[in-house]
């Protein structure tokens, strides 16, 4: 009696192993089917010609208003899927906020950033983040950076107003959240501060240990 149950057990072991193992074969290759999608996703994205899809006027920041740039001013891309960011790029416009607008959808000026900042504190976005804007003078930097503009001149701290500094501060935090950037001088830099550009900005009047505090305050909140 007591042989026969143990024989029995066995035999049912071996049927909840069996089944214990096709449950599993399934599941694994659900999951193989479900990373092969997100690849062949991926590497369409990245096809010569191929149109991508976007949402007219959507913008990544809240509260940012949707302008777009030229076309010749940026590159369409899948970050940071295809190109990891850890960087967020400080420049000044050496102009009025206007005239950054405009230079931005002038494809003959073949540069732009993903936003700029007002003195008034008003954030405008250009580019998707996802795609790579033409802003640091250096290729690798581009790709692997989401490029910042304020209105204002290199030689007047005035330019650089209390809502500028917080609302860049806000930006700067929620971008850096959103890729987990560090927030550090590392990874949060000036223009002057990439390697092979020719300009100066921010410039010397940037406050940047006031900065820097706002964006860790900020950070600590959007977290």
């Amino acid at each position: 009696m007591g042989a026969r149950r143990a024989s029995g057990n066995k035999d049912g072991d071996r049927r909840i192993g069996r089944r214990a193992l096709i449950v599993g074969g399934a599941a694994a290759a659900a999951g193989t089917a479900v990373l092969a999608r997100d690849e062949l996703a991926r590497l369409w994205w990245r096809v010569p010609g191929v149109e991508k899809p976007r949402e007219p006027g959507a913008v990544d920041h809240a509260g940012a208003r949707w302008v777009a740039a030229s076309d010749a001013n940026w590159r369409g891309a899948d970050r940071p899927d295809d190109f990891g960011i850890d960087m967020v790029i400080v420049h000044v416009t050496q102009g009025s906020f206007d005239s950054a607008v405009k230079a931005f959808q002038d494809p003959g000026h073949k540069a732009a950033t993903h936003y700029i900042v007002g003195q008034d504190g008003r954030v405008t976005q250009m580019i998707r983040e996802l795609d790579v804007a033409y802003h640091a003078g250096n290729r690798d930097y581009n790709e692997r950076s989401v490029g910042i503009e304020h209105e204002g001149f290199v030689d007047r701290p005035q330019d650089f107003t209390d809502e500028m500094y917080e609302a860049s501060a806000r930006l700067t935090a929620r971008i850096c959240a959103r890729y987990d950037i560090p927030v550090d001088r590392e990874h949060i830099i000036g223009h002057v501060e990439v390697p092979g550009t020719d300009h100066t900005d921010p410039g010397p009047h940037w406050d940047w240990d006031r900065y820097m505090e706002l964006v860790r305050r900020a950070r600590t909140g959007t977290a």
